[in-house]
């Protein structure tokens, strides 16, 4: 039997903190709306202490930004491992289909323009990545990517409100063809 190291397990504990404070949040946002969630009652929820709360985040934005480090973790590694350019949108579709009742519940809110601006953030990230290794110009590349990832957020957007006007695939492939005629119209390299 192989013993796991005080470190492997002090990281298990952090993760699975985090991830409690997490659900929690998620929950009573879902419940009540941001506005009405208090740090206390993340921590009521989640059963764990105010002080290990502040040794993990500084204040409740803090914790919500905290999954989108994990989300684009994830999607960069799909990115990385898919051979075709926007890789990461299967992935990117499932995720905000498991989770648009949330993003839904934030629109509109002081806490939903943050998390918009973040998840453009992380959209621009991986969308230059997959852009760079097309060859875009360097000059044009942070341009390209930012009206890249603005019409990809709207089109999800969209979509989360009317998931069944179009399957996931078919989304995709929107999204593709749009992409290269951008792409096209720029003279750029475009995904094969």
């Amino acid at each position: 039997m192989s013993k796991i190291s005080p470190a492997a397990s002090v990281d298990r504990r952090v993760r699975r903190t985090r991830n409690q404070l997490r659900d929690a949040l998620v929950a009573l946002i879902l419940e009540r709306g941001w506005d009405a969630v208090s740090v206390k009652e993340v921590c009521d929820r989640a059963d764990i202490g105010r002080s290990t709360f502040y040794v993990h985040f500084a204040d409740k934005e803090e914790l919500l930004l905290s999954g989108f480090e994990d989300l684009h973790a994830a999607l960069e590694h799909e990115r990385r491992t898919l051979a075709a350019p926007f890789g990461f949108l299967p992935s990117l579709i499932e995720h905000a289909r498991g989770h648009g009742r949330l993003f839904r519940a934030m629109i509109g809110k002081q806490s939903g323009q943050t998390i918009q601006r973040r998840f453009r953030e992380l959209l621009v990230k991986l969308v230059e990545a997959d852009l760079s290794g097309l060859g875009v110009e360097a000059t044009r590349l942070r341009w390209v990517a930012r009206y890249i990832s603005g019409g990809l957020v709207e089109m999800l957007l969209v979509w989360l409100d009317r998931p069944a006007s179009l399957d996931a695939k078919e989304l995709i492939k929107l999204f593709e063809r749009m992409t290269a005629g951008v792409l096209d119209s720029l003279g750029e390299p475009r995904p094969a």
